[in-house]
C-alpha cells in the first residue's frame, strides 16, 4: 500500500506539471484529491491492515495528499497572479487622455419666466401662494361669482372628477383661499403661480395643461389706475422699458370693470408684422377690480375695501420673451429647443 501511495504521488506531481489553465488544474483536484479519487480508495482499505502498519500508511498518505495540495495550491497563486495581471493590463486608463466634458443642464425656460415673474413682483412688495390643483367647484366657480349652471362656466370647460370636485381651471382659487384666510384683514398683496386644466385641444397656442400666474391686492383706497400702473412696470421689467400697454374693456364675473391688456409687439416694437396682425399689439393678460360680490363672498365689506386681480398664462409670456411659435415646444422635451436656453 506505501508503494501505491508513493505511485500515486509521483503520478499526481508528473500531471501538476503539465498542467495548461486553471479548469485543468481543478479537475486534477478532483481526481485526486476528491471523494471518488485513488487516494481516497487507497484510505478506505486501510481497515484490513494491522494496528502497527495503520499509522504507518496513515502518515505516508497524509504526506501524500500535503505534497499533492501544496503544489495544487502554488500553480492556482500563480494562475490568479496571472489573471490579475491580465485584467489589470486590459483596464490600463490612459491619464494622459483628455477629460470628457460634462453635460450642463439649464434652468427651462417657463421655470426661468416664472422666476423672473415672481422676482419682479416680490420686488413690488407682492408674497407667492400656493393652493392645490386638485380643487373644490366652490373655489374655483361659486366663490368667484360663478354659481351652477352660470353661463360663464362654458369659457373654462373643465376637467370634474367628481359633481363637487375639478382639476382647477385657474389659479384663481388660490385668492379665494387666501382672501378667506385673512378674515377680511388687509392688506393682501399676492401671486398665486401654478399648474391649471383646461379640455382644449392641443395645438399651437393652446394646451390641457398649462401654468398660470395671477396677482390680487386688496386695501382701502384702491383704484383702476393702481392696477394700471402696477401691469406697466411689471411689463417693462419683462419686456424692456420702452414697452407700453392699452387696457381694453372686456368681461369676467369675478371682476368689474374688467379689461384685456396688450403690450406693444416685442416683434415690431409697435410698427405692424405679421405677429401683431399690423396692429402693433399683443394680447398678454386678463385683468380688472375685484367684484363687490366676490369681495363680499370673501369676508371683505366692499364699502370699505376695494381691489384689482390680474391673470396671464406663463406660457404666452415665454412665447413673446423668446419668440416661441408654438407653445408645444415647452412640453415636448427636445434638447435641441432647450439648449436654446442654456445660457438664459
Amino acid at each position: 500500500m506505501k508503494q501505491r501511495l508513493e505511485a500515486l504521488k509521483q503520478e499526481a506531481l508528473q500531471e501538476l506539471e503539465q498542467v495548461a489553465s486553471s479548469q485543468h488544474l481543478n479537475d486534477l483536484r478532483v481526481k485526486y484529491l476528491g471523494k471518488k479519487g485513488p487516494l481516497t480508495e487507497i484510505l478506505r482499505g486501510m481497515g484490513a491492515l494491522s494496528a502497527e502498519e495503520r499509522p504507518v500508511i496513515g502518515q505516508v498518505a497524509n504526506d501524500v495528499r500535503a505534497a499533492i495540495e501544496e503544489v495544487i495550491e502554488a500553480k492556482q497563486a500563480e494562475y490568479q497572479r496571472q489573471e490579475t495581471a491580465n485584467r489589470l493590463a486590459a483596464e490600463t486608463i490612459d491619464v494622459t487622455l483628455p477629460g470628457r466634458p460634462a453635460a450642463h443642464g439649464a434652468t427651462h425656460p417657463l421655470s426661468k419666466v416664472i422666476q423672473d415673474i415672481e422676482d419682479i413682483f416680490i420686488g413690488m412688495g407682492y408674497t407667492v401662494a400656493e393652493g392645490p390643483e386638485v380643487e373644490q367647484d366652490y373655489y374655483n366657480f361659486e366663490a368667484l361669482n360663478l354659481p351652477k349652471n352660470h353661463p360663464a362656466r362654458d369659457m373654462q370647460d373643465s376637467f370634474y372628477v367628481t359633481e363637487d370636485i375639478l382639476m382647477r381651471t385657474h389659479t384663481s382659487p388660490v385668492q379665494v383661499r387666501t382672501m378667506e384666510k385673512m378674515k377680511g384683514a388687509a392688506p393682501v398683496k399676492i401671486i398665486c403661480p401654478g399648474r391649471v386644466y383646461r379640455r382644449d385641444d392641443d395645438d399651437a397656442t393652446h394646451s390641457h395643461v398649462f401654468t398660470q400666474i395671477e396677482g390680487l391686492v386688496i386695501d382701502r383706497n384702491i383704484k383702476m389706475s393702481d392696477l394700471k400702473g402696477t401691469l406697466l412696470q411689471f411689463v417693462q421689467e419683462m419686456f424692456g422699458k420702452d414697452t407700453q400697454i392699452r387696457l381694453r374693456p372686456s368681461f369676467f364675473p369675478f371682476t368689474e370693470p374688467s379689461a384685456e391688456v396688450d403690450v406693444t409687439c416685442c416683434m415690431c416694437k409697435g410698427a405692424g408684422c405679421r405677429t401683431c396682425k399690423q396692429t402693433g399689439w399683443l394680447e398678454i393678460l386678463g385683468s380688472g377690480m375685484v367684484h363687490p360680490r366676490v369681495l363680499e363672498m370673501a369676508g371683505y365689506d366692499p364699502q370699505e375695501f376695494s381691489g384689482f386681480a390680474f391673470g396671464m398664462g406663463v406660457e404666452r409670456i415665454a412665447m413673446l420673451k423668446y419668440g416661441v411659435d408654438d407653445i408645444r415646444h415647452f412640453y415636448t422635451n427636445d434638447l435641441r429647443f432647450l439648449k436654446q436656453f442654456v445660457q438664459i
